[in-house]
């Protein structure tokens, strides 16, 4: 047998996510099990939306995308989503899961449950990755890492500001705390995320806040993927949530491992303990 036969197909990794309306998230996630059986990784169902992240050959996701537009089960639902891909050379994941959550994203205010992203998305503003070099620029600009702290520290975009959190949930707190003074200083808010589901949940949030917010369009993996010189503009690597730990400006598999990142932080061995739990047995 030549070594072309025995060749394994390449791996590939996408994430996505969209808010939107789902009546029946337990019917849409029986579903979902049902159409992810040749690849492995996780997706949230919630009815607000989805958001997942999955790994597989290139016909096993392709089967999946079209499924996930195409099947009637999920009433089109889902057939405008935008998947970011990146290539692996570590496999992310080692099975498949598919749960259903009050939210496919807790934001952690009192009327997080009342926020109805799909139904204020026109108004919000979403920044190309063209636009958004020169946004970051600009003197009146207050540029937030919507991360975590540890995710900062791996790798961040130039001017950015590190709220110093260490869950999403308490991200509402840093900017409640802060906008009397942006307000004061004529400041324009712009955020980042690593896909853009965390600023695209805080901006709806924000919208009553008569703050003008700026969130940068499909988040540092679509900047990574669409700006061939974005180490320009960024510093370090971008961590992803998966047995790959981190990628380059080019979307490549760094040489990180879970052990650089949360060494020397206490208060980040739990998370340390997942990733290799993970890494070993996911």
């Amino acid at each position: 047998m030549s070594d072309t036969a025995l060749a394994t197909p390449a791996l590939y990794h996408l994430s996505f996510y969209k808010f939107v309306h789902l009546a029946e998230p337990e019917q849409c996630a029986e579903a979902l099990r049902d159409i992810t059986t040749r690849i492995v990784g996780g997706i949230l169902v919630a009815h607000e939306g989805i958001n997942g992240m999955v790994a597989g050959d290139e016909a096993a996701l392709e089967e999946f995308t079209q499924r996930l537009a195409g099947d009637a089960r999920f009433a089109g639902a889902f057939n405008d989503i935008v998947f970011k891909r990146t290539a692996c050379k570590t496999p992310p994941f080692h099975r498949m899961k598919v749960h259903t959550r009050p939210e496919i994203l807790p934001l952690g205010v009192v009327t997080n449950t009342e926020i109805d992203v799909p139904a204020v998305a026109d108004q919000l503003t979403a920044v190309s990755p063209q636009e958004w070099r020169e946004l970051i620029d600009a003197d009146d600009v207050v540029l937030i890492d919507n991360r975590n702290s540890f995710e900062y520290r791996l790798g961040r975009f130039r001017n950015a500001v590190d709220p110093l959190v260490n869950n999403f949930r308490d991200f509402p707190r840093y900017i409640e705390d802060n906008l009397p003074t942006w307000k004061a200083e004529g400041k324009r808010v712009a955020m980042y995320c690593t896909g853009g589901i965390r600023c695209e949940k805080t901006a709806a949030w924000m919208l009553a806040m008569d703050m003008p917010v700026y969130q940068l369009e499909g988040g540092i993996l679509n900047y990574f993927a669409s700006m061939p010189d974005a180490d320009k503009d960024w510093q370090g690597e971008c961590f992803v949530f998966d047995n790959r730990i981190a990628l380059d400006t080019h979307l490549q598999e760094t040489d990180t491992r879970a052990e650089d990142v949360y060494a020397g932080d206490p208060d980040e061995q739990w998370r340390l303990q997942r990733a290799r739990k993970l890494a070993e047995s996911e």
